[in-house]
């Protein structure tokens, strides 16, 4: 069963401090407990609440995390800072490239790395990719959990070609693991169909598919009704929770790392050569529902188009790689089958034991992610590998508003709350 119904006198999967607390409401009033997941397809992944109900009306709302939990930051100790890239994708999986970015803009910052110009522009248009890729679903989920199958396929639809645009830069499909710690994985295989493909899909296919859903959405008169008013949170309490990305933006809060901490193209001169930061605004509300959440997330894919546009016909030349330093540079592979100091280099990089020093001390680097700000605190004792290496899950940080946002409201709001949450379990429990 996706969920049980038990009256509160049953202790079925609760903890004693919990039952006790609910036994102690329940002596005034008839309430009863639904145990809303762990396996439950609204929930998008396996998530367990704990709901305690008046009726249809939601009293109390407990969440219970770690179904999902995968030891991925201790992995981190021991894959080395390109290895580990690997991992991190499988956070956030429904946007992987934006989560490889990030890794390796933090480590870049602790290893005071600045990128070449070229793989600056390549990783903006691939993260901006990953926005759209993640809003696309969101969106089109939040359309699917009401009722409206149709608007999840229109959204859904348009990620295939995002996979297509990753699998051929890098050689995989849904982890593209295409970053490397001053650079990528490898170059373009041809620039001229990168640019085909990337432009086709911002310019051909995705005004119709953002026409097609608000087409179908935004005057809606069951749609709007489920999701107005619904799952409230106010410009201070947004503040309050440290909440960060499309949810702070619904209700007010205008912080957006891309203009607060610039990083890749969204920096003053990121060429060198006074080169200006990309253009784009910063879609707000002010209403902070679940209405507002899905209008922030559709003009945000409006402005990483434009923010593509304005990059993707002027790549620039030269390397992805910065110039080899210490030996962080994998050497490049007809090296490796053609000289002996590439075969030796390759081997001091990729065997245990082996690889880079880097310097000791701590660092944080965040970028603006989907969902929010999306850093890596990490701790470095001179090795290749992180001693300790901490994310700041956006999924985590936003789902401690679930209780707060529920409370009140009616039990078939959950999923209209909770999809416009956008939890990732993976990163969420990590």
């Amino acid at each position: 069963m996706p969920y049980t119904l038990s009256p509160i006198t049953d202790a079925y999967n609760l903890d004693i401090e919990t039952l006790d607390e609910l036994q102690g409401r329940a002596e005034c009033e008839d309430r009863w407990i639904l145990n809303f997941g762990p396996q439950h397809p609204a929930t998008h992944t396996t998530l367990r609440l704990v709901l305690e109900l008046d009726g249809e009306r939601v009293v109390n709302a407990t969440p219970h995390i770690g179904y999902l939990h995968s030891g991925f930051e201790k992995l981190a100790e021991h894959h080395n800072f390109n290895q580990y890239v690997c991992t991190v994708s499988r956070m956030d999986y429904v946007s992987p490239i934006v989560n490889d970015i990030a890794w390796h803009h933090a480590v870049e910052k602790l290893l005071d790395i600045d990128l070449t110009p070229r793989c600056k522009v390549l990783r903006t248009i691939l993260c901006e990719l990953g926005r759209i890729q993640n809003h696309l679903l969101c969106v089109g989920a939040a359309a699917l959990d009401l009722g409206a199958f149709t608007g999840f396929l229109y959204g859904f639809n348009e990620r295939e070609h995002v996979y297509d645009i990753m699998d051929y830069v890098s050689g995989q499909r849904f982890h593209p693991d295409y970053t490397r710690v001053g650079g990528l994985k490898n170059d373009l295989p041809c620039e001229e169909t990168f640019k085909s493909m990337v432009k086709n899909f911002i310019n051909v296919r995705m005004p119709k598919a953002i026409g097609d859903v608000e087409t179908l959405l935004n005057t809606n008169r069951i749609f709007i009704d489920r999701v107005e008013g619904i799952g409230t949170i106010s410009k201070e309490e947004a503040t309050a929770w440290s909440l960060t990305g499309p949810l702070a933006r619904a209700s007010g809060v205008t912080r957006d790392l891309r203009k607060d901490d610039p990083f890749l193209c969204f920096e003053e001169n990121w060429d060198g050569q006074g080169a200006k930061p990309v253009e784009f605004k910063v879609p707000t509300a002010t209403t902070g529902d679940c209405l507002a959440r899905y209008h922030v997330r559709l003009e945000e894919i409006k402005q990483s188009c434009h923010i593509i546009t304005q990059l993707i016909d002027d790549i620039p030349g030269g390397s992805v790689d910065v110039l080899p330093s210490g030996g962080i540079q994998m050497p490049p592979k007809d090296q490796v089958y053609s000289s002996i100091q590439g075969t030796i280099q390759q081997f001091e990089l990729i065997m245990p034991n082996h690889g880079w020093e880097s310097p000791v001390g701590e660092c944080y680097g965040a970028i603006e992610g989907p969902n929010g700000e999306y850093g890596f605190y990490i701790v470095s004792d001179g090795g290749p590998c992180a001693w300790r290496a901490a994310p700041r899950p956006c999924s985590f940080i936003n789902f401690q508003t679930f209780a707060k946002m529920f409370e009140g409201h009616q039990l078939a709001d959950l999923v209209a709350i909770l999809g416009s949450l956008n939890i990732i379990a993976a990163e969420l429990d990590r």
